[in-house]
């Protein structure tokens, strides 16, 4: 069945190490564009880090293209009609920041507009976070985001501290806790936690059936444990060759690594 939709994660995916999509990689999305095929970035971003890269696509404010963000638990048009959202409730999320803190892993979450700490000491990762999603970061303690809970909505909560401190935290969850949330590992650095329903699969099935369109009509590019659910749900699961074992597993081909074109590779190959 011919593909009609490409859904493309962006980081080890759409953009090289040096955070740039490739020339070859824009013609080939623009060309199955004007094709009429639909791309949709799927993402562990909030749109703040992904309209730089609409823009360059030629995707930006449109009623007909869309993005899957914050690893599924968002999905909107590029001119931001909300499709999907899955939100985590304040008392799961306070239930969760009380262990990261008794733990002393840094945490934060990301709501649409801002990122959220209760650590006062910021974390590396959070500053990296802030600066690769180009989103400002605010210190709250958590009486204070008690007291403003109405003024924002959880897309994902997120542990960020080094890979040691994070298997651990792993380790340790209780069963409990951890069966209130989806949880994907996206770096060895970040571990985060959504609303149980929310993956990048489930977004894309339910996006897919908005358009009316199949499984078998979805190909779908990514190279990390975020990414393996839409590789799963898509007829076409494209893993990048830079990918991570358990992406390689689930996948149904293996195009060339973000460096070397693969996206480009991929919809070359089996789209056009």
């Amino acid at each position: 069945m011919a593909i009609k939709m490409i859904a493309i994660d962006i980081d080890g995916t759409l953009i090289n190490d040096n955070r740039q999509i490739t020339p070859k990689t824009v013609a080939a999305i623009k060309k199955a564009s004007q094709q009429g095929i639909k791309i949709v970035l799927c993402t562990g971003r909030p749109m703040t880090g992904v309209r730089a890269y609409l823009d360059q696509l030629g995707l930006a404010n449109r009623e007909d293209e869309y993005v899957v963000s914050f690893n599924g638990a968002l999905a909107q048009t590029t001119s931001g009609k909300v499709m999907v959202d899955y939100s985590i409730s304040f008392n799961d999320y306070a239930d969760w920041v009380n262990y990261c803190l008794k733990e002393g892993v840094h945490s934060q979450i990301e709501t649409r507009d801002y990122i959220y700490t209760t650590n006062q000491n910021l974390s590396y990762y959070t500053i990296y976070e802030s600066e690769l999603v180009s989103m400002l970061v605010r210190y709250r303690s958590l009486d204070e985001m008690a007291r403003i809970q109405d003024q924002y909505t959880i897309a994902k909560a997120m542990m960020v501290d080094n890979k040691e401190k994070i298997d651990q935290a792993v380790k340790d969850l209780p069963a409990d806790l951890a069966s209130r949330f989806s949880i994907v590992r996206s770096e060895d650095f970040y571990l985060e936690f959504m609303h149980k329903e929310a993956s990048k699969g489930k977004a894309l099935d339910r996006l897919s059936s908005e358009l009316g369109l199949t499984a078998d009509e979805v190909m779908a590019l990514g190279n990390a444990q975020n990414d393996n659910s839409m590789l799963e749900f898509a007829g076409l699961g494209v893993a990048m060759g830079n990918s991570v074992d358990k992406t390689l597993a689930v996948a149904d081909v293996v195009t060339g690594d973000n460096n070397h074109d693969g996206v480009a590779q991929a919809i070359e190959k089996y789209v056009f």
